[in-house]
């Protein structure tokens, strides 16, 4: 196992960590949240909000994970904040000579994958990390590590955010100091929520809205704004034998694969649709005021401009449309058309299909 060396700041450091007045605090929902967020976009089952004192780490928020700190010697963190503007990845500890010995690794939680991107603080000293981990050695796709990035940048804005409230509270009595940080504390915290509710509408890979918001538009798109119901048609769609293109050509090339058909779909639905990542290789696109025959013939030219994409590799994909039925919910819409989806894939793929 090789100890974790000390930054070259490391005074300045620890100085830092002590003003945010952070350690040894009470859960906070705030930093529970983002550490959820973290570990299904990492899809692993364990992460935390670790914070490097000068003889421990400490975990202000931890998921599926019994330790309030463990020391400073055989943390992963006390490694990945050498490297502030970098998310440190492992993927095998086994494999890795810093710590395929290491008692975390050894034994329980017995670490494997691990992904921690820093903390830093408001002069860009690393104070911990946002990480996520697991038992099963793993890898962080480029989005991914990305989306980690972002999220530790969101985990540093509630530190600040907190950092002002109690200073704030210490300043009361000053008016005009106080109406200043107050108006700082807003802006930051509208900034955060707007950095929020966008990563948890859109898909981190593709750049479209995610399952969750094209539920939503759905929902706001069956009716007028009086009441009434419009003509509002869905499609489920599918990219056949995708496996196979993970399997013979990468998953790099898969993701590419993924990102150019959703650069197809936000061109070819321009204006008169929507189009969202539905999960995997499907895709859900939503067309309000369109029949359903008319929407059958856009989804059969939209099959036909994937087959004559310039990827290199075979590709097609599989369509099922279904028209909106007045009264009924989301769920039962997307149901039609996953059930014509299905019919599509049964019959030979490369096809449309429309919903009964």
């Amino acid at each position: 196992m090789i100890k974790p060396s000390l930054p070259d700041n490391e005074e300045q450091r620890l100085q830092a960590l002590q003003r945010y007045q952070i350690l040894d605090t009470a859960k906070e929902r705030s930093f529970e949240d983002l550490v959820t967020i973290a570990t299904a976009l990492c899809g692993t089952r364990m992460g935390a909000v670790t914070l490097v004192d000068r003889d421990r780490q400490w975990f202000k928020a931890r998921q599926a994970l019994d330790a309030t700190e463990t020391s400073r010697d055989i943390s992963f963190c006390g490694h990945a904040i050498l490297q502030p503007d970098q998310v440190m990845v492992v993927e095998d500890a086994r494999q890795d000579p810093r710590f395929f010995d290491n008692p975390v690794v050894v034994d329980d939680p017995h670490i494997r994958f691990y992904a921690g991107a820093p903390l830093l603080s408001f002069d860009g000293l690393p104070l911990g990390t946002l990480c996520v981990f697991d038992a099963n050695p793993g890898h962080l796709r480029p989005d991914q590590a990305q989306a980690l990035a972002a999220l530790s940048r969101q985990v540093s804005l509630v530190m600040e955010l907190r950092r002002y409230a109690f200073e704030i509270q210490q300043h009361m009595r000053d008016r005009a100091w106080y109406e200043q940080r107050l108006s700082e504390y807003n802006a930051l915290l509208e900034q955060q929520n707007a950095d929020l509710a966008e990563q948890s509408r859109t898909d981190p890979l593709t750049g479209l809205p995610n399952r969750r918001a094209m539920s939503l538009a759905l929902e706001a798109a069956v009716t007028d704004a009086d009441g009434q119901p419009r003509q509002t048609a869905v499609a489920l769609l599918d990219i056949d034998h995708f496996k196979n293109v993970n399997d013979l050509y990468g998953h790099a090339t898969g993701d590419h694969v993924l990102a150019e058909l959703a650069r197809l779909l936000r061109a070819h639905f321009a204006g008169q649709g929507l189009a969202a990542r539905y999960g995997g290789e499907e895709f859900v696109v939503l067309m309000p005021d369109t029949p359903l025959g008319t929407a059958e013939l856009q989804c059969d030219f939209l099959r036909m401009a994937v087959a004559d994409l310039p990827l290199g590799i075979p590709l097609t994909i599989s369509i099922g449309v279904a028209a909106h039925r007045h009264g009924d919910g989301v769920d039962p819409t997307l149901a039609r058309a996953a059930a014509a989806l299905y019919r599509a894939k049964h019959e030979g793929r490369n096809r449309v299909v429309r919903a009964d």
